[in-house]
């Protein structure tokens, strides 16, 4: 079943984050995931929250999500991540 990995970003450290973002994809491109949205400029229509960014990637099931998510080089460049950028990630079951 297709799982989401959803992330919301509020930078901190916007260099920090940029370093992350140039490496990411050499790490993505290994896995069978596809980047859905990136968006820098998410607009709340309801609510309120402090995102500054919305990442929204999607995987044919959890294992391979998992297995992203825990390869040790993306747990390395991810550490940049972590310096630039408060996050909420989440993993989300998809329908069917």
């Amino acid at each position: 079943m297709t799982v989401y990995l959803v992330a919301e970003l509020k930078f901190t450290d916007r260099a920090a984050y940029d370093r992350y973002q140039a490496r990411f994809f050499s790490v993505f491109k290994r896995f069978n995931g596809r980047l859905l949205v990136a968006d820098e400029n998410p607009r709340v229509l309801e609510g309120s929250s402090p995102c500054e960014k919305f990442v929204m990637m999607s995987f044919p099931d959890e294992a391979e999500a998992r297995r992203f998510a825990e390869d040790p080089e993306y747990v390395e460049i991810s550490k940049d991540r972590k310096a630039g950028a408060e996050a909420v990630v989440l993993l989300v079951q998809g329908f069917g």
